[in-house]
């Protein structure tokens, strides 16, 4: 991660969309379709989402980015991945309601 050729952290930033995109939809769909416990629920949304996203990468990628003055894409990428999960996890309650709803 800390290297001198800094690039902007696109590898990141789409996992982390995806994942917000399929935590949506997963709790949506999955977790009303079948009973499962609310502590299990959590279990598994943050157990297996949370590990195909990483805030810690795009802690460490942000903070790589400050440290050699790329101070525009630091800002940038963390307004990507507030503004761009927050959508994608609309859009994953928009698909869900198009899939059960017809």
């Amino acid at each position: 991660m800390f290297n001198e050729h800094i690039t902007f952290p696109i590898d990141t930033l789409a996992v982390n969309l995806a994942g917000s995109f399929l935590l949506a939809y997963l709790t949506t769909v999955v977790f009303t379709k079948w009973r499962i416990h609310p502590l299990y629920k959590t279990a598994i949304g943050t157990g297996f989402v949370g590990s195909f996203t990483t805030f810690s990468t795009l802690s460490v990628e942000t903070m790589d980015l400050f440290q050699n003055h790329y101070y525009f894409l630091g800002i940038l990428y963390i307004a990507l991945s507030i503004f761009g999960g927050l959508w994608m996890s609309r859009l994953g309650f928009k698909v869900r309601k198009e899939v059960t709803e017809g």
